[in-house]
């Protein structure tokens, strides 16, 4: 039985250990952030490290600073701070691009791998209702290798079962956007190797909210994106990585002068780069790139198995609470119970799921919604606190049991859901 009360929830705050990490956050008065699994909100630090860099690095030191503020090292050096996020070694992490356009050239470079094994591997396995970005990119992909690849999706029940002889990669969402159904990524990663095939995380709604171990489930690539829980700002660089064992021998489509041997010898033909900085394309955007890395340093001294225990514990009381509050509303909750098989967020489906979420978003509860009918609440527990959830429902139910969501405003969608 979950405690649903106020004064539980009050008593958790007062004991979190993590409760200190919400004072490194300048998050508005009034408003309960829950959606922090689409964009994180804003460390303080990073302001003042951004005016730094403009007016300091750019506007005095100028062309320098890529020497003096070591701009020129900001993909490997934010890279090495994220790996200790993702159980990765600091030498197999870089900062580079977004999660598109990663997809692309870690997915190209284990296709080049699987081909290399056997010319028979051109297909591509995803699942049905992956982000769509994913589907997209591979598609694209697959279109671009030409010859007999494609893309096929699969139900995630079946995909071991799909791998076989033809299959050149296994590109899956460890956390899945809409449901937060989560992969068991070493057992996956094993059944796909094992057949022979390449395997692919996309790592976009784990990195910063789960643990995740990338080492210890032999993954071969994986990406992800510095604007959801990492807290990177909007458009905030993605990353990439290359399992240490493939870094000598990764070929991308992408060969770009960043990613060169010796970018600044400016030789005509191109020659990777022994390391992973082969992943790079081009010139790194500084200003979004010291924005990601400053707001990485909140993680230096938390653990997240920690971060996860409290995540776990609020999304428990979040669903509790639905169900004791929410009672004839016809709500759904399509988030898995099981706290092995599911990430950091949690979605309610409704039928006018866009309107409410509208209608909370205005009385100060901030979530999202994504089609057809699903509204999502994600759980950060840097900043998140047990009152916070238990105050974001009883305003949920305010607005159900009032109807407040009827009101015409709320119905007329936005370009941004």
């Amino acid at each position: 039985m979950i405690p649903t009360s106020l004064e539980w929830c009050q008593n958790q705050d007062k004991n979190d250990p993590l409760g200190d990490k919400r004072a490194a956050f300048d998050l508005p008065d009034g408003v309960i952030y829950m959606d922090g699994n689409s964009l994180g909100p804003l460390p303080k630090s990073v302001a003042p490290r951004l005016e730094s860099v403009v007016k300091q690095e750019w506007r005095t030191d100028l062309i320098k600073s890529w020497n003096t503020a070591d701009w020129i090292n900001l993909p490997t050096r934010v890279g090495a701070r994220i790996a200790p996020l993702i159980g990765a070694k600091a030498a197999e992490v870089v900062m580079a691009d977004s999660t598109s356009v990663n997809l692309f050239k870690v997915a190209a470079a284990a296709c080049r791998f699987a081909r290399e094994a056997s010319t028979k591997r051109t297909r591509i396995i995803s699942e049905p209702g992956n982000f769509p970005t994913d589907l997209y990119m591979m598609q694209g992909l697959a279109d671009f290798l030409g010859e007999d690849y494609e893309l096929v999706t699969v139900e995630r029940s079946e995909i071991i079962d799909a791998v076989d002889d033809k299959t050149a990669v296994v590109l899956l969402t460890h956390v899945h956007y809409v449901t937060a159904d989560m992969f068991d990524m070493k057992d996956i990663t094993a059944a796909v190797q094992a057949k022979g095939a390449m395997m692919v995380w996309d790592l976009s709604h784990s990195a910063g909210a789960v643990p995740v171990d990338l080492n210890g489930a032999n993954a071969d690539f994986a990406v992800g994106c510095g604007y959801k829980y990492l807290n990177g700002g909007p458009g905030a660089p993605a990353f990439l990585y290359v399992a240490e064992r493939h870094l000598a021998s990764a070929r991308q489509p992408l060969s770009g002068w960043f990613g060169h041997k010796s970018p600044f010898d400016f030789k005509d033909d191109f020659e990777p780069a022994a390391d992973i900085r082969r992943m790079l394309v081009g010139t790194t955007g500084v200003l979004a790139a010291s924005a990601l890395e400053e707001a990485l340093k909140v993680f230096e001294d938390v653990d997240m198995r920690v971060i996860r225990q409290k995540s776990l514990a609020q999304a428990d009381l979040f669903m509790a609470l639905v169900r004791e509050k929410l009672v004839g509303h016809n709500l759904g909750i399509v988030t898995p119970e099981k706290h092995t098989g599911r990430g950091s967020h949690v979605s309610l489906s409704f039928a006018e799921g866009y309107a409410v979420m509208q209608a909370l978003i205005d009385h100060g509860v901030i979530g999202d919604f994504r089609a057809p009918n699903y509204m999502r609440f994600g759980f950060t527990p840097l900043y998140l606190s047990f009152e916070d959830v238990y105050r974001a429902v009883d305003i949920l139910a305010d607005i159900l049991d009032k109807e407040i969501w009827r009101d015409s405003k709320y119905r007329t969608r936005s370009d941004v859901t």
